[in-house]
């Protein structure tokens, strides 16, 4: 901390990532484990946005928007997992003030272009089966180029409400963040200022971020259920159901995580729960979305029998 800045107070100039266990043995363990997962999603991202980039047959909106999905998984799961690591070797992690307003600023960038991809994602569905005939016209590039703007805007706009609510806070006291990376909460209650304000921009950006793209994908897929329905050939509806199976999985596990943290009271869980779900939604989702994704689609998989020249995917 530097000298005194203001009459008695210290400014904090860097903060203690307390991370998620002093166990020395756990923390060996968990070592290995994160830093599999990481290996893994870097891997099974980048091929994904390879094959899509190399295969002529996924050059479609619904594959475009899947490699900038697997760009925003690589960047999610980057901003915190090797800083984590390193708290998992060293008895005390340090990051400095600036550091932790850039890792708190790249996670909710990459977190929140996520959830837009995912809306946007689910609105190509729409359109596909809803409207297959203006498909066309409906998803031109020049629409889906739109779109991607609009996800890597709200982002950008997103991350901007923490960053200047974050430099607004004063740090004087203890500064141990009980996390293993800079989230805004336990911020919050290591400021020796007002909070009321700084609490309250970030809070309101980010819930209108989560109810604007929760929206979104649940009047696409109602529309997409009623069209669905009215199909008279099973065949038809199995297709149908089948081109969405993968995105309401990834909808399901990503948006049953933000809720567990951001939306359900802080009362009804603890810290080290917080934590998990922080692990999961932020280390273990990005690892398992390629996967989601290369299994449960055919065109993925015959693209990936092609490249590779073997059948190991069927």
């Amino acid at each position: 901390m530097d000298p005194l800045v203001n009459g008695n107070l210290t400014a904090v100039t860097e903060f203690i990532l307390l991370g998620l266990t002093d166990d020395p043995v756990l923390r060996v363990f968990l070592f290995v484990t994160v830093l599999c997962i990481y290996l893994v999603t870097l891997s099974g991202n980048l091929s994904t946005i390879i094959l899509i980039r190399a295969s002529s047959q996924l050059h479609h909106p619904m594959y475009f928007f899947l490699s900038h999905l697997a760009f925003a998984d690589i960047g999610f799961s980057s901003s915190v997992t090797p800083n984590m690591l390193v708290n998992f070797l060293v008895e005390r992690n340090t990051i400095s003030y600036v550091g932790c307003d850039i890792q708190l600023g790249s996670a909710v960038f990459f977190g929140t272009v996520e959830c837009f991809l995912l809306a946007v994602m689910a609105y190509d569905r729409f359109v596909a089966i809803c409207s297959p005939l203006l498909y066309s016209t409906k998803m031109s590039s020049h629409v889906y180029l739109q779109l991607l703007l609009v996800a890597y805007t709200g982002g950008l706009f997103n991350a901007s409400s923490f960053a200047i609510s974050f430099f607004s806070l004063l740090f004087c006291g203890p500064n141990g963040v009980n996390h293993f990376f800079c989230d805004f909460a336990p911020l919050l209650e290591l400021s020796c200022s007002d909070v009321s304000v700084p609490s309250v921009i970030p809070s309101f950006s980010a819930g209108s971020v989560i109810v604007v793209t929760v929206c979104v994908i649940a009047v696409s897929y109602v529309s997409i259920l009623t069209t669905v329905l009215r199909m008279r050939s099973p065949k038809g509806r199995h297709k149908a159901f089948s081109t969405c199976t993968s995105h309401l999985t990834a909808v399901t596990l990503y948006y049953g995580t933000i809720t567990f943290i951001y939306v359900m009271p802080k009362s009804s869980f603890s810290t080290d729960q917080n934590k998990v779900v922080s692990v999961f939604y932020m280390v273990v989702i990005p690892m398992l979305n390629p996967l989601i994704y290369s299994l449960r689609n055919q065109e993925i998989k015959g693209a990936l029998k092609r490249a590779l020249g073997s059948k190991i995917f069927s």
